[in-house]
């Protein structure tokens, strides 16, 4: 089993979050790496497992984006070897849309599942929330999820949401997932598409309407100043009210 350490203090001298884009197309690469470039991402390009192996012993990487069709390996394996040695963030970036892959991805060692033709502001929205995920995982004293926003107080671990008065607001399961992930995206928009695949994959409901109908409940619920869920045009929502991490 090879071995993948991350090297204790080199995050904190460094606020960019490390981004290995690991594909065999060139053009891919270049465009991914482009654009998290642009958006303030250390960005190291590989075209093989070989190459990735190479960057992960040099230094500490926040999320690896694994093609599964590698020219030197399978990336599904390829994942599960990483995730046996290193605790990165892995978001598969592939063609291969079948649901015995994305199904097999995530529960053998990724975080996530994107295909191709990528939608750069969408992977961006993901590679965000998951940074966040681990900056709480990682939080002194064990998983610190605890959010606030306005008046409210949104506890990830116990899926609680109360206003700083005590008083809880009831959610159901979907309501709590969508306002979860609209407050983990920090201000930025988030497809409707999207937003359908994460009640989908939580709670057996999934459609844009769905999505829709939902949020107008949580603005129902959420009444306390301004809606902090604005509708972005031509895209789905973003959540406007600045957050604080407990």
């Amino acid at each position: 089993m090879t071995r993948f350490e991350n090297r204790p203090g080199m995050a904190a001298r460094d606020a960019r979050p490390s981004l290995v884009v690991l594909d065999d197309d060139p053009v891919t690469r270049s465009m991914i790496g482009r654009y998290f470039s642009n958006e303030g991402f250390d960005v190291q390009e590989a075209a093989s497992a070989a190459e990735c192996r190479t960057i992960l012993r040099a230094g500490t990487v926040d999320i690896i984006f694994v093609d599964i069709q590698l020219p030197d390996a399978n990336g599904i394996s390829f994942s599960q070897e990483i995730r046996a040695g290193s605790p990165v963030g892995i978001i598969f970036v592939t063609q291969r849309d079948s649901e015995i892959d994305r199904v097999l991805g995530l529960e053998s060692a990724g975080d996530d599942y994107v295909t191709k033709p990528v939608n750069l502001r969408e992977l961006m929205a993901r590679s965000r929330a998951l940074l966040r995920r681990r900056k709480l995982d990682s939080a002194p004293g064990g998983h610190r999820t605890v959010i606030t926003f306005g008046t409210y107080i949104l506890d990830l671990t116990r899926r609680e949401l109360s206003v700083n008065s005590g008083e809880q607001i009831a959610l159901t399961r979907g309501e709590f997932d969508l306002l979860a992930a609209l407050v983990e995206a920090d201000g930025r928009p988030l497809y409707r598409d999207f937003l359908a695949e994460v009640i989908s994959s939580r709670s057996g409901e999934g459609d844009m309407r769905t999505v829709d109908s939902l949020i107008s409940r949580l603005r129902r619920k959420l009444t306390q100043g301004d809606s902090p869920i604005i509708t972005v045009s031509g895209i789905g929502y973003r959540f406007g009210i600045a957050i604080n991490v407990l």
